[in-house]
This record gives structure tokens, C-alpha cells and sequence, in this order.
């Protein structure tokens, strides 16, 4: 058994604070986003993550709450148009977006040109000055740890404060051996702090702690916290709040 599986409520409890609650479906609502801070404000989660038009409105419904408010650009294609990109971001950072996951342009990285990645993380960066920026790699297009891994250290060096993993709109999303390979990144990185989102297909309590037991054991004890490890998923959260309310 999985050593986070020991105590399924005190790991329920704990994946709850690292949650980025999101809603980016296509279907999303206004009363959907209303529901979604409710939710946020009272189970204590890391974050909402919603599209950049419910940005203003998480800032009203999370009013005098810690909950963060993060918000995507370039997303979910992961396109190359930088200044649509940052015309995005810079909205988003005036409605009050405290963090901007933002997908690198990972088809460019693949034939190549690395250059044109590493343009758009810095120009974002270079806007998101006093903003968390999170940089989605969509690992499963990626596929090989080893180009999993250049692609991360990559957007550490222009400027990420997380690596994440995947956007879960592609057909295969977060894996475990998609973390590992960023977790030995963020290892041996020396520059400044920097953490971890995974994000993409995870629905069960057993998906949590897999993530959560794999940062403990290469990161080590304390390593793990809001500010360098979230978990980004939509499904999970009712799963993790009955399973936190039943340890109560």
C-alpha cells in the first residue's frame, strides 16, 4: 500500500491544500464559477484555476480568503502568437490573477526551435513580474523523460516558478514517470526556488497519493507545501472532500 494510503483521510486532507480547484471546461458558467469558490473558500484549497474572463469575478467571490486565483494563457494549443500571449496575461494580471499557468509553445520545442519557447516564457515572465507563473509543458506530447526533462529546465532557466504538467485537453495527460522526470529537475536546479503542478487525469484518492508519496521520497520530508507542489484537477475534489470528511 501506497505509505499515503496509510491514512486516507489525512492524505485527503492533505491534497485538498495543494488543490488547484478548476473548472476549464468549455461549458463553464458564471454559477459554475460561483459554486467553485464556495467550494474553494470552504474546504481550503491552494487555488481556483478558471478561464481568464472569471478572473474578476473569482476576485469578488474569494474576497478576504487565502484561496489563490490562477488563470490559463496560450492555452490549450500552446500556440506561438507571443503578443496575443501577452496581451492575455497582461489582462489577467489587472483583473487580478495571482498566477498564470501558461502552455510553452511544446510543439516548436519539439522541432527545435527552442528559441521560440523560450521567448514566450521570458516575455510572459517579464509581465508576470510579482505573479507565480506556471509553465505547462504537455509532457504526454513530450513522451521521453529525457525531452520531458530538457523541456523543464528550459522554462526554469526563462523563468518559471513551476513546471506543470500537462493542460489535461490532450490524450494523455499527467503519468508518473512524467513527474519523476521534472522532480529530478527541480533536484538539481540551483537557482531559485521552484515547484511542481501535476495536473491532468487524476480522479482518485489512489492518483493523489502516488504524486504525493513519489515528491516526498525525491524531494524529501517538508519538501512539499502550496508554494511547491499543487495537484490541478476538476474531479478530484469531491473525492478528496468525502474522503478528508470521513477521517473527520
Amino acid at each position: 500500500m501506497s505509505a499515503a494510503l496509510s491514512d486516507p483521510a489525512a492524505t485527503a486532507r492533505r491534497a485538498l491544500s495543494l488543490l488547484d480547484l478548476t473548472d476549464l471546461s468549455d461549458a463553464c458558467t458564471a454559477s459554475a464559477v460561483d459554486a467553485l469558490c464556495r467550494d474553494a473558500r470552504e474546504s481550503g484549497v491552494a487555488a481556483v484555476c478558471v478561464w481568464p474572463q472569471y478572473v474578476s469575478q473569482c476576485g469578488r467571490g474569494l474576497a478576504g480568503s487565502p484561496v489563490r486565483i490562477a488563470t490559463v494563457v496560450n492555452f490549450p494549443a500552446g500556440g506561438e502568437d507571443v503578443e496575443r500571449t501577452l496581451d492575455d496575461a497582461r489582462e489577467a494580471v489587472a483583473d487580478g490573477a495571482h498566477e498564470i499557468d501558461l502552455v510553452l509553445p511544446y510543439r516548436a520545442f519539439l522541432r527545435g526551435d527552442e528559441g521560440v519557447a523560450r521567448d514566450m516564457v521570458e516575455a510572459v515572465r517579464d509581465i508576470c513580474a510579482r505573479t507565480v507563473l506556471k509553465v505547462i509543458l504537455e509532457t504526454g506530447a513530450l513522451e521521453s523523460p529525457e525531452r520531458i526533462a530538457a523541456a523543464g529546465r528550459l522554462a526554469l532557466s526563462a523563468g518559471a516558478d513551476f513546471l506543470k504538467t500537462s493542460t489535461g485537453k490532450s490524450p494523455v495527460s499527467a503519468t508518473p514517470q512524467a513527474a519523476e522526470a521534472l522532480l529530478g529537475v527541480l533536484r538539481g536546479h540551483e537557482g531559485r526556488p521552484a515547484g511542481l503542478k501535476v495536473s491532468g487525469g487524476l480522479r482518485t484518492l489512489a492518483d493523489a497519493a502516488t504524486y504525493l508519496d513519489l515528491a516526498d521520497k525525491l524531494m524529501g520530508p517538508g519538501w512539499v507545501g502550496p508554494k511547491t507542489f499543487r495537484l490541478g484537477a476538476s474531479s478530484l475534489f469531491s473525492v478528496l472532500r468525502d474522503a478528508a470528511g470521513a477521517g473527520a
